[in-house]
């Protein structure tokens, strides 16, 4: 072998990339001094990859994985560029950038604010929506000339921002074409993920990437939206409120019972409490045919109740202390007196309604006043 061909050999390059697994490198541009490469270099593309070669700012040629050898038979692009026609062995200038073609995933996409949906049972609202997606480069020359250009080292970073919001922008147009109710989105995820996927696809082809996947993992609402959801949950699940608030009053009955003084104002609490309650379930079943109004099952409006009963008024009385007559008194105010020992069973007592003034212990409406009270010892 002569000192011609020893010194040839010596220029014999092997052109790789082998990516390292901690960045997040979308296209490398291969290193070499002077960019200097020997004709019958071997060119190394592992799968996964793409290269890229670049002479005099125009993309000569792309390679799919595999070992090739640059020369003027596996290159007739590049050949025709750099004059090979007639073959020759010194070295060239070129730039070869390598693509990573494997697949991105786990990116990640979100609504920053809420966007305006219109509902068929709701009207508008505000939703907020976040997902997923996976990516991958599928046409190399494209990518290479619409996004990598002349960067040295082309990372994930730099064109995130703007997947995202070719994501987020198509996946809104896509939500409004699903017209699907609010309520149902939950089971219809894969519906219309399927339909932003459509539209997403052709706006990610024109940059030489393929939307591999695409998920939605929630659609939800603004926090004081959710707030006023559940409490129209909650009153369906009570049902007839007018029911519901009978049934309270009698739990709290044996708790009053308990404490005597708590006596005096339960009957117009229970007045109270009952009006109220017929009032609320009128006017639930009076709105059970309008719009956005979830009428509870099994619930029916009570009959000829056209307007709701007076409220109860307060019972009052009379009394004599000190051989006074003193008042009027409520229940509970007469409660007190009666803990205190101000009035006694033999107290007299009088109220509107009452013909003569009587003994406190035979109204009725006082005798549970003193189920409390010893009666007086015996003479």
């Amino acid at each position: 072998m002569g000192l011609r061909d020893w010194v040839s050999g010596q220029f014999i390059d092997i052109i790789e990339w082998t990516e390292p697994s901690q960045n997040e490198i979308l296209a490398h541009r291969f290193t070499r001094h002077k960019n200097e490469i020997k004709n019958g270099a071997k060119l190394v593309v592992r799968e996964g990859q793409a290269a890229g070669f670049v002479k005099e700012g125009q993309l000569a040629d792309v390679k799919v994985p595999g070992m090739y050898t640059l020369d003027t038979k596996n290159m007739p692009i590049l050949s025709t560029i750099l004059g090979w026609k007639y073959g020759f062995e010194s070295p060239f200038k070129c730039e070869v950038y390598f693509i990573s073609t494997r697949q991105w995933t786990n990116q990640k996409w979100g609504t920053q604010n809420p966007i305006m949906y219109r509902d068929p049972e709701f009207g508008p609202v505000r939703l907020r929506a976040f997902g997923s997606y996976a990516f991958k480069v599928t046409d190399p020359g494209t990518f290479l000339k619409e996004l990598v250009s002349t960067d040295p080292s082309f990372e994930l970073y730099e064109i995130s921002a703007q997947f995202r919001n070719v994501v987020v922008s198509r996946f809104i147009d896509a939500l409004g074409a699903s017209r699907i109710p609010m309520l149902d989105l939950a089971g219809n995820y894969e519906k219309v993920g399927k339909i932003a996927l459509e539209r997403i696809a052709p706006e990610m082809a024109k940059m030489g990437v393929s939307l591999t996947q695409f998920f939605v993992e929630n659609i939800s609402l603004p926090p004081e939206v959710e707030a006023a959801l559940d409490k129209r949950s909650q009153m369906s699940v009570l049902g007839n409120l007018d029911q519901y608030t009978k049934f309270q009053t009698a739990e709290a009955i044996p708790t009053a019972a308990a404490n005597p003084g708590g006596l005096a104002g339960m009957g117009a609490s229970l007045g109270a409490g009952l009006a109220v309650g017929q009032q609320m379930g009128g006017a639930f079943a009076g709105a059970a045919g309008a719009p956005g109004v979830v009428t509870p099952a099994n619930t029916a409006p009570p009959a000829g109740a056209s307007a709701p009963p007076p409220l109860p008024t307060a019972v009052t009385f009379h009394a004599a202390i000190n051989g006074a007559q003193a008042g009027p008194f409520d229940l509970a105010a007469l409660a007190a007196h009666i803990n205190s020992g101000t009035i006694n069973r033999t107290s007299l007592v009088w109220r509107a309604g009452m013909a003569g003034w009587a003994a406190a212990e035979t109204v009725p409406e006082l005798a549970s006043l003193f189920a409390a009270v010893p009666p007086p010892l015996p003479s």
